[in-house]
């Protein structure tokens, strides 16, 4: 697994920790069961602060993808796939009501919010 730390990147370490994780959780780029590496591995491979890796662990044990056992170290949990399609489902409507708000003050339609995604799938193929 690869995560990459940005100075650059707007959002806190631990959450571009999280995120990246998460993301390769719901690919399958980390299977269920898979041991991560400990705190102090990670914080020391991403030259980053142990609380930070500490708070990203954290925030994804809380979300349900990963368990921690006393001992043993933290492990990717089993995922509903279903849960996590509909999850991000609602992201995105989040994310795309967002954009309709802003485009409706410059005078730019819904309709042509939909030619720009339609746009993106022919650019993406």
């Amino acid at each position: 697994m690869h995560i990459a730390i940005s100075k650059e990147n707007p959002d806190p370490m631990h959450k571009q920790v999280t995120d990246q994780m998460r993301d390769a959780i719901a690919k399958g780029t980390l299977s269920p069961g898979a041991r991560l590496p400990s705190i102090r591995e990670m914080a020391r491979e991403l030259a980053v602060s142990p609380i930070t890796i500490k708070r990203a662990y954290g925030d994804l044990e809380r979300e349900g993808y990963l368990i921690t056992r006393a001992g043993l170290g933290s492990f990717v949990a089993g995922i509903d796939r279903s849960r996590l399609r509909a999850e991000k489902l609602g992201e995105i409507r989040g994310e795309i009501a967002r954009i309709a708000r802003s485009a409706g003050v410059f005078g730019i339609t819904t309709a042509e919010i939909g030619r720009i995604v339609d746009e993106m799938k022919v650019k993406r193929k």
